[in-house]
């Protein structure tokens, strides 16, 4: 599959919400009860403004025009020298075909080169093989509260740059 990385721009809210849309159910359902994801889905299936606006915050365009993966990182506001990974999905119809990779590689080096040394994420249940495929390690479990008091479990993960 051919696609191109690109930063994210408001325009593209839409694109990114239809994706999140489509793809995390299909994508959580195997690893989280059905009573979890009635509550999470609509608050996780959205596009963050600030992150679409944010400089690094990027989008995995195909040859056609349609977003199939999106994800970045946002440096920490204490530790200057940390970012986050955020936000990270890619089409459940192309998945294990180098678009979430792809996205990560981008991610890391562009952090790298804005003087990030250590990165973190909080990985879906679903996401865990994957982000210790592209070099994490687990900390341990944690809740995300989402808007509306909703506690989501997640794995906190880090790795070096």
């Amino acid at each position: 599959m051919e696609f191109s990385i690109r930063p994210a721009t408001p325009a593209d809210t839409a694109s990114v919400d239809a994706l999140l849309q489509r793809t995390y159910p299909r994508l959580l359902k195997a690893d989280y009860l059905p009573s979890v994801l009635v509550g999470a889905i609509p608050a996780m299936t959205r596009a963050q403004p600030a992150l679409m606006s944010c400089g690094t915050y990027f989008l995995a365009e195909a040859t056609d025009g349609a977003i199939v993966g999106a994800g970045g990182w946002t440096r920490d506001r204490r530790r200057r020298t940390k970012g986050h990974v955020r936000h990270v999905v890619t089409d459940d119809r192309t998945l294990r075909l180098g678009v979430g990779r792809a996205l990560m590689e981008h991610s890391f080096a562009t952090a790298k080169a804005a003087g990030i040394k250590e990165m973190e994420c909080w990985a879906t249940l679903t996401a865990v093989r994957f982000y210790k495929a592209v070099g994490f390690r687990e900390i341990g479990p944690m809740n995300v509260q989402l808007q509306g008091a909703i506690d989501f479990p997640a794995i906190r993960m880090e790795r070096a740059l």
